[in-house]
């Protein structure tokens, strides 16, 4: 590698939990974030830097930018997916985004959010990812996607009202959520249908993402009677899983590893003392290692 490559590198490694962070939640894909980073750096090669001023912001705006046109580009994919997609989970013990120390940074890596965030348009995510998690300024916003200022806001505050309208169902605190998916997972474990009943909302709903290569349900369960039947007969007690305990985004969550070798990454969305969401992950191309 030449110095100039090298420093270039040091450069981009300077930033990049940041960045990473950045294109993971405009894309809920740790593996096409990755590719944005590698896009970004070759981009950063070819670039003059000597009339870069600040580095954090040129590649921000690069690696924004690369995310979006992604994003765009995957709706077809999108539609030939089997069954539901789901964020690629990631476990944060430790964070390769860096710090979470701020809780809309950690907040905004959520899979409820970031299942929630799917559902708005390339420049309304961006938007949103960049003010409330990033706390960039409207007009830092504005130079990155060549829209004003005003254009901007009007996008955040499109985004606000969507995810807010999906955010009720996930307001409870990381020990809430702790004490209702152990709960879960035990009753699952014991067949116990009426202890998850009581667990889980009337309303609450069971995403599962197989992606068409392990087994998973390829349309949502729907309502709390259809979700505790369908987990106490994936989890019951006549079945031989082995979960372990980890945190992925940011969230409590499990690793399942059945018999045949295959692992579910499970995390929930809770509200007022009740399930209101479970995702779960069997994906092998997203699950994390269950070792």
């Amino acid at each position: 590698m030449t110095t100039e490559a090298a420093e270039a590198a040091g450069a981009l490694q300077a930033h990049r939990p940041m960045l990473l962070g950045l294109a993971y939640r405009l894309l809920g894909s740790r593996h096409d974030a990755e590719d944005v980073l590698q896009e970004a750096y070759l981009r950063w090669l070819r670039v003059d830097r000597s009339t870069v001023d600040e580095p954090r912001r040129y590649l921000s705006r690069v690696v924004t930018r690369l995310a979006l046109d992604r994003l765009r580009s995957r709706q077809a994919a999108r539609e030939t997916y089997v069954g539901t997609w789901l964020p690629e989970p990631v476990p944060t013990e430790p964070s390769p985004f860096g710090p979470l120390d701020r809780a809309e940074l950690r907040d905004s890596l959520s899979t409820a959010l970031l299942h929630v965030l799917e559902r708005l348009t390339p420049p309304e995510r961006a938007v949103y990812v960049l003010h409330t998690a990033f706390e960039l300024p409207y007009a830092e916003i504005a130079e990155i996607l060549d829209r004003t200022p005003q254009d901007c806001r009007q996008l955040h505050h499109r985004a606000v009202t969507r995810v807010r309208q999906e955010q009720r169902r996930f307001t409870a605190s990381r020990s809430e959520r702790e004490r209702l998916l152990d709960a879960f997972l035990a009753a699952a474990r014991d067949g116990d249908l009426a202890t998850l009943t009581g667990l889980v909302a009337s309303d609450a709903t069971a995403w599962n993402d197989g992606g068409g290569r392990v087994r998973a349900a390829r349309n949502p369960v729907f309502g709390a009677d259809r979700v505790a039947r369908f987990f106490a007969g994936i989890y019951g007690p006549d079945r031989d899983w082995t979960m372990r305990r980890v945190e992925l985004n940011g969230e409590p969550a499990a690793l399942m590893t059945g018999q045949d070798g295959n692992t579910y990454a499970l995390t929930i969305a809770a509200a007022d003392g009740r399930i209101t969401g479970i995702y779960v992950v069997g994906n092998p191309t997203k699950v994390p290692a269950a070792s």
